[in-house]
């Protein structure tokens, strides 16, 4: 069998006999499971949430790009920021980077170059101390518009972790112990068109498949074992925008939805067949901003075409024409959060739009921090943005029109801050520069 297989072999036949583990930190641990006292089983519980009630430890992990369900949500957002910038601690990454972080399962990892520009660097540092528990690098030789630094978050999925550089190097690693697993290059295998800012969209789970898209012409989707790397199924197409995937069920099953490089479209997940294919009005989109689900309904932002909003036909196709659009909201990179029943996104500033007045922009909030880009992440009641320059602010959505809670600097200089920072309980973990830092929020 060898001793891949071996490994693969013997973890199934664990996962059967175990229940998995949680980080048993307090400040970490998701609220779902808990471990009864007297018995020391692991039991799931579920409780209706209210967001004055809700604690740090409510918001889990966040195992990838905008976090477990692709939506930049959590349970927890504090009443006010911390005075000062105290970092719980603080580590050197191997350079600077685009990517965003991962943190789950007790680690936070991320992608970075090394200091000649030829290799591609992942490190996975521990989630409460900060050591630097493994790094995993290979060459990567190439030049690309912004950089080569990896562009996907990684993807932190059972007792793995899958890393993408922006050349096409996939690679999946032990999380505990960096172990290479099983590598692919996407460039070479399925046959990428060159692309000027790189492979950028982050590995999806999906079940037992990892879904990437390379955009080859045979390839332009594909779905991997996510524990053997083999192909389950690929889709020919074009080549791809530069977002992520999302997992949406439609009706009774289950799509991925995203950009090719001219149109939106979604797949099944089973098969890879192409359902439908949405082309804007507009030409020129790059294609940027991942999709978000609006409940049976899905919204998308482009720089060329505003943001839309498209409801789902009964055989499971999406409705070629919108049913509301804002021209107002137009991000060529930021992707929009929803709060208090409420689209939030940055475009020259943070503008409101509510989906039951025709997605009018009915708040805009004037502000040097959404001059450019900036992150969301959001709760029921609350925005957390941190700008390109490093500032975080804290943001009420509960009034008629949002209001700045607090903010507060995370430098002193002026480095670009393009990496999407990750919330795990009450910690924020933030990429500034070369540092990997972790910044506790309140209890």
């Amino acid at each position: 069998m060898g001793r891949i297989g071996c490994l693969h072999d013997c973890r199934r036949r664990k996962k059967k006999a175990l229940t998995q583990a949680v980080v048993s930190s307090e400040a970490i641990r998701s609220p779902a499971v808990a471990t009864d006292r007297a018995s020391g089983v692991a039991v799931v519980t579920t409780s209706v949430k209210s967001p004055s009630r809700n604690t740090a430890r409510d918001n889990g992990d966040w195992p990838g790009w905008r976090g477990t369900n692709r939506d930049a949500r959590v349970a927890w957002l504090p009443d006010s920021l911390p005075a000062t910038a105290d970092f719980v601690w603080t580590a050197e990454l191997a350079g600077e980077g685009l990517g965003g972080l991962a943190a789950a399962k007790g680690f936070v990892v991320a992608g970075s170059r090394d200091a000649l520009d030829r290799n591609d660097v992942f490190q996975c540092f521990d989630i409460q101390k900060g050591d630097l528990i493994w790094q995993h690098s290979y060459p990567a030789l190439g030049k690309l518009d912004y950089g080569n630094s990896p562009r996907a978050t990684p993807l932190i999925h059972d007792e793995y972790v899958y890393t993408l550089g922006a050349f096409g190097h996939l690679c999946c690693l032990e999380i505990e112990t960096g172990i290479l697993m099983w590598q692919k290059n996407l460039a070479k295998e399925f046959e990428s068109p060159n692309l000027i800012w790189g492979h950028s969209g982050s590995p999806l789970i999906a079940g037992d498949s990892l879904i990437l898209q390379p955009g080859g012409k045979d390839a332009s989707i594909v779905a991997l074992d996510f524990e053997s790397g083999d192909v389950i199924w690929k889709t020919a197409g074009i080549e791809p925008g530069y977002s992520s995937l999302l997992l949406k069920t439609v009706g009774d099953s289950q799509q991925v939805i995203g950009y090719d490089a001219k149109s939106l479209g979604g797949w099944d997940v089973k098969t890879g067949q192409r359902l439908w294919t949405v082309v804007p009005p507009e030409t020129g989109d790059f294609n940027v901003p991942t999709p978000v689900s609006l409940d049976d309904r899905i919204l998308v932002s482009t720089e060329n075409n505003g943001t839309r909003i498209y409801h789902f036909n009964v055989d499971g196709t999406l409705h070629p024409d919108p049913d509301l659009t804002n021209e107002d909201l137009k991000p060529d990179s930021h992707t929009p959060v929803v709060s208090n029943s409420r689209v939030f996104g940055i475009s020259g500033e943070l503008l409101g739009l509510a989906p039951e007045q025709s997605l009018k922009a009915v708040t805009t909030l004037s502000d040097d921090a959404f001059a450019n880009y900036g992150s969301l992440i959001a709760s029921d009641t609350r925005l957390l943005a941190l700008s390109d320059e490093g500032e975080l602010l804290l943001i009420s959505t509960d009034e008629l029109s949002p209001t700045i809670m607090g903010r507060l600097k995370l430098q002193n200089d002026r480095t670009q801050v393009l990496s999407h920072p990750a919330i795990a309980g009450n910690s924020i973990f933030a990429r500034i520069g070369k540092t990997l830092n972790r910044m506790d929020l309140g209890e």
